[in-house]
């Protein structure tokens, strides 16, 4: 199997870390990076949530994905993480931060513990990866750093820990973007919009959510997770060589449209179809 839109060998020789790259968007990413030739590694807090997914992709791809052990809220882990990498690979060129967590709920019944979680996870825990793996190798060597948030222009009622953790990482991705520019480092973020993905089966009320939008994205669909692999794959490749402190948004056109330009929906408007992994089945 092949990519179906960029060169299977443009990738070739490069190691790529995904973190939560076992479900949903993260899978998509590590089999699209696999397809263009890079060692990809995919990392989580515990490793038998992940080794399913590394051995059902090491067979669709026909070369190793490795699954390794990082919990990106404590430094000590994601250190250790980057040093194994680096040590087994003597190299580390594109860091996809796509690991975090949220909860749907109304702000007045988000728990301080629940706060601090959703921050230290999606936040704090992008900063954690983004630091070790440029103290680790791109600092010296330059890299790829691509950061998977949200839809964080307008408002996203009901998420609001998320979206203001996710607005950290894009401010912290512009500003990280001309600071190590001269590093040969590139950080750009991905915000996608709604996804029908297999990570969605953890979030019953998203599913929900996903089905009442639908009508109010220009496009009348979800995208797909390989729609956003897409992306994160051109910039981690060549095309994306003068691209940097972007947000690039994937999502059918949600974030722009007003209920002011009626889009009258289509008479087959196409159903929710969650997909799901092989080793998911």
């Amino acid at each position: 199997m092949t990519s179906r839109i960029f060169k299977d060998d443009i990738l070739e020789g490069q190691v790529a870390l995904v973190t939560g790259g076992g479900t949903g968007i993260g899978a998509a990413i590590t089999r699209e990076l696999g397809h263009q030739g890079a060692t990809v590694y995919i990392a989580s807090r515990k490793p038998t949530n992940i080794e399913p997914a590394a051995k059902g992709l090491s067979e669709e791809l026909g070369r190793e994905v490795h699954a390794i052990r990082a919990d990106i809220r404590d430094r000590d882990s994601v250190k250790a993480c980057v040093a194994q990498i680096l040590e087994e690979q003597g190299r580390l060129d594109i860091l996809v931060n796509n690991g975090g967590g949220q909860f749907f709920a109304p702000a007045e019944m988000i728990s301080p513990n629940g706060w601090d979680a959703v921050i230290a996870t999606n936040l704090t825990g992008t900063w954690n990866m983004t630091r070790a793996v440029a103290d680790g190798w791109m600092l010296k060597n330059g890299g790829r750093i691509i950061n998977i948030t949200m839809l964080t222009r307008r408002t996203f009622p009901g998420m609001t820990h998320s979206v203001a953790a996710r607005s950290g990482v894009e401010a912290m991705t512009r500003t990280l973007s001309v600071e190590w520019a001269r590093r040969g480092i590139r950080l750009n973020s991905v915000a996608p919009g709604f996804i029908a993905s297999s990570g969605l089966a953890s979030y019953p009320a998203g599913l929900a959510v996903i089905e009442q939008m639908i009508p109010q994205i220009p496009l009348k669909r979800p995208g797909t997770a390989e729609e956003v692999a897409w992306m994160v794959a051109f910039l981690a490749g060549p095309a994306g060589d003068y691209i940097t402190g972007q947000t690039l948004t994937v999502d059918g056109g949600k974030e722009l449209w007003g209920d002011y330009w009626p889009i009258p929906d289509p008479e087959d408007m196409p159903d929710l179809d969650i997909p799901k992994e092989p080793w998911d089945q």
